[in-house]
This record gives structure tokens, C-alpha cells and sequence, in this order.
């Protein structure tokens, strides 16, 4: 059900730019503009030259971002700051990190998966799922770049099921022993490392491995629309080339979706209009869930917050609970959704999840207006969503908690979408590790 192609994936050469920490960024959706000039002053050959250009005063359709990401990909292919490796490979990647919000002394994870080539298949066919919805804005950036560069600067992550670990286990006793290619640790202080496999014997029994299992997209949604987009217009100007062509493929990390190591956090909202006050709340919410206040004072507010936090997650293991925390009130609320209302067992997957729950019964009813819904902002911080809140940036934070692996798999598989910004799978592979780029464009 799955093609996947090793191949001779372009990376930096070291002996060029250096420390390879230097270059590579986090995936481009998760850059803000302070964190993109940061990159830019950083290394001139950091990958955000490629991936996220500055925008130029003067700026034209012939001369823009996109038109200076090919050209300096040219430049850095020619003069050796970028090589690409002579034989086909898969890349075996562990990326070890502490989860988010650990006690201290926590033990850390470790996430393995590997980087290849995926044969590009419709969302409708069986082969590849996705899970959320996607906004053309950003798929309108991506087709820019990908038209005007040829390349996967980053991989789209997907998750495929293998119980047993035989895929891990095989690239795992392959690179036993043997250095890194690139071992380093990042600016979150993740362990990032990454090998080259190219034995052609046990490429070939991952190759036919994968191929009876779907993948289920992790993250890199608004990408593989837009490689699916690029490769429409590729056919629509080429006259039906014979064979699999570098437009029919797209880099990714595949990682198994039983992986102790797979992190998947909720992505919480902040309201930044008007909300109702907290009697009205209460009237308009007080039929559906049971309200719990957790009251407090200005010396008080830390520990009553870790209590309220610590409600939200234990009490979620049991029902649908969602946080509320409104500007100028001092108290937070957890909303236990109450028997009665929530989803029968034969509902759809994406029915029962906790935050289409939230969108539906909360988000809807306290920011009707496409405007107001619009508003709001998103965070996978807990903390980061109150003190909004707290310092009145926001006017109401909405918490939940985090979607399980296997109800995303569920709604995939059902052909269903989550809505906007639902999971937030961590941790992030970076950018500019390995580059598909695409020859014969």
C-alpha cells in the first residue's frame, strides 16, 4: 500500500559551513518573524534562506523570496556548501529529547524513524490518510517554492504501524556500531542523529515491508496537498513520461505509530475578543458540563494553577474535561461534559474527540462569529495560554487535552478530518538534515 524510494538525499557537507547545528531550523510553520531573522543573521547558509526567505523591499513576480531560494540552492550545490550522496539510501533518524513539561529528573524518549522518498498517492486512495483539515494560504507559499526550487527542504511526518519493530530493528542492527553521520544537539537540547543506510539488500526488505502498510500523516499536511498540487502541473506540461518521475515522490519521516517515543500534545486556544462574563458563561455552558472552580489570589495563583492543570489531565482520562480560564476573572474552571450529552459509542471518530467537543460546544457558542473564531490564537503551552489570559493579550483560554494516536488513526481511517489545528505531534524534525532535491526538473 505504501511505495517508498530510497534515494541520494543532498545534505550539507560540514567541512563547508561547519557545525551542522548552525544550519538547520525548526519546520518553517513553527517560525515566527523574530525567530526567522534570527536564522537568517545566524549562518549564511542556514537552510531559512531556502525554506523561509526574507521578503525584499521591491519585490516583484519575477524577483522574490521564492526566485532568490533557487538561485541561492544553485550557488550552494555548485560551490560544495550542499552534496548529494552518491548511492541511494534510507536515513535512519533518532531524535532524543525531554518531553514538554517533564518533572525534573525525567527520564527522556527517544523517537526512530527514517527519512526516504514516499511514492505521492491520493487522500482518497487507501494508501495515505490524513487527519486535519489544511488552509490554502499556506499551500499557495509552499507551491511557490516547490515550483520555483524543485526540492523538499523539509519531510512531511507520517506514522505507519509495525508492532514487532521490525523496521526500527532492522535499520538499528544495520547502523550498530558505526558513527553518525551528524550527532548534535539542538537549540530545544534534543540529541539529534542521523545515519545513512545503503546496503541494497536491506533497502529492499524495507521497501517490501512497507508496502502493505497506509500511512497516517503526523504533521505536514498543507505540504503533501501541495506536492500532490506540483505534481498535477508537472503532468499537465509534460506528455506522459514513462516510469515513477522525481515529481511523483516526497520526502518524509515515517516512524512507527506504537513508538514509546511519539509525543502528541493538544493545541490549546486563546480567545482575543470579547467573551461573555463568567455568570453568563456558566448560564450558557451550565446545562452540558458540570462546572469545578479552582478560586485564587495573586499569592496563590501559582499552586492553584498546577492543581488545575493537574485536574484537567487526570480527570481526562475519564470523560471529556476542558479548562476555562476568562480575562479579569480569578478563578479557573474545569467542564466535565456531562453523561448525557456525550457522543454514543457508534459515533464517528472525529465526533467523539475531545476537541471537535470543544469546537462544538464551547468555541461555537462563546465566539459565534466566523470573525471572532477567526481570532484566536493557538498554543501547545498550557502555561503559555493563561498567562495570555493573565497579562490580557487574550480573553479567555480554552485547554484541553491531548488526542491519542490511535483516535487519530481512527479518524483517518474513516476518511474523516480533525479540525484545525488539533494535534501537535512532537518532537519536530528539523529542516535541512536531509534535502530531496529533484534532478531531471
Amino acid at each position: 500500500m505504501s511505495q517508498i524510494i530510497p534515494f541520494q538525499g543532498t545534505l550539507y557537507d560540514t567541512a563547508v559551513v561547519g557545525d551542522i547545528k548552525h544550519v538547520v531550523a525548526p519546520p518553517y510553520d513553527i517560525i515566527d518573524a523574530a525567530g526567522q531573522k534570527a536564522l537568517h543573521d545566524r549562518h549564511p547558509q542556514n537552510i531559512i534562506r531556502l525554506e523561509l526567505g526574507l521578503d525584499q523591499a521591491g519585490d516583484s513576480p519575477a524577483h522574490n523570496r521564492y526566485t532568490r531560494a533557487a538561485v541561492t540552492l544553485q550557488d550552494w550545490l555548485k560551490s560544495g556548501t550542499l552534496k548529494r550522496d552518491k548511492q541511494p539510501a534510507i536515513y535512519y533518524h533518532t531524535i532524543e529529547y525531554l518531553p514538554p513539561y517533564s518533572a525534573p529528573g525525567a527520564p527522556t524518549k527517544v523517537l526512530r524513524g527514517f527519512l526516504v522518498v514516499s511514492k505521492l498517492e491520493a487522500l482518497d486512495s487507501g494508501h495515505i490518510y490524513p487527519h486535519e483539515n489544511t488552509r490554502a494560504a499556506a499551500k499557495t507559499d509552499r507551491l511557490n517554492l516547490l515550483e520555483a526550487c524543485c526540492a523538499n527542504f523539509s519531510p512531511i511526518w507520517s506514522l505507519y504501524s509495525d508492532p514487532q519493530g521490525l523496521i526500527i530493528g532492522l535499520l538499528e542492527a544495520e547502523v550498530k556500531g558505526k558513527p553518525a553521520r551528524f550527532d548534535f544537539q539542538d537549540d530545544v537540547g534534543c540529541r539529534q542523529r542521523l545515519w545513512a543506510v545503503t546496503d541494497p539488500a536491506v533497502l529492499k526488505q524495507i521497501v517490501d515491508t512497507m508496502q502493505s502498510k497506509p500511512l497516517f500523516i503526523a504533521d505536514g499536511h498543507h505540504r503533501y496537498e501541495t506536492a500532490l498540487n506540483y505534481q498535477k502541473l508537472r503532468r499537465q506540461q509534460a506528455s506522459s513520461p514513462a516510469g515513477l518521475q522525481p515529481y511523483d515522490g516526497v520526502l518524509m519521516l515515517l516512524a512507527p505509530l506504537e513508538d514509546p517515543g511519539l509525543t502528541v500534545l493538544p493545541t490549546h486556544r486563546v480567545t482575543t475578543t470579547p467573551l461573555p462574563s463568567y455568570e453568563q458563561v456558566n448560564t450558557m455552558l451550565g446545562t452540558t458540563f458540570e462546572f469545578q472552580e479552582f478560586p485564587f489570589t495573586t499569592s496563590t495563583q501559582g499552586s492553584v494553577r498546577t492543581q488545575f492543570l493537574t485536574t484537567l489531565r487526570t480527570n481526562g482520562r475519564n470523560a471529556p474535561v476542558f479548562g476555562i480560564a476568562l480575562k479579569g476573572c480569578d478563578r479557573y474552571l474545569i467542564l466535565t461534559l456531562k453523561p448525557a450529552h456525550r457522543p454514543p459509542a457508534q459515533a464517528s471518530p472525529r465526533t467523539k474527540l475531545d476537541v471537535s467537543l470543544l469546537q462544538q460546544l464551547i468555541v461555537a457558542k462563546l465566539c459565534p462569529t466566523q470573525q471572532e473564531q477567526e481570532a484566536i490564537r493557538y498554543t501547545k503551552d498550557h502555561h503559555e495560554a493563561l498567562d495570555w489570559v493573565a497579562q490580557g493579550t487574550g480573553t479567555g483560554a480554552l485547554l484541553l487535552n491531548a488526542a491519542k494516536v490511535s483516535e487519530v488513526q481512527a479518524v483517518a481511517t474513516a476518511s474523516e478530518r480533525m479540525p484545525h489545528k488539533s494535534t501537535y505531534f512532537s518532537p519536530k524534525p528539523l529542516t535541512g538534515l536531509v534535502m530531496n532535491v529533484m534532478e531531471n526538473e
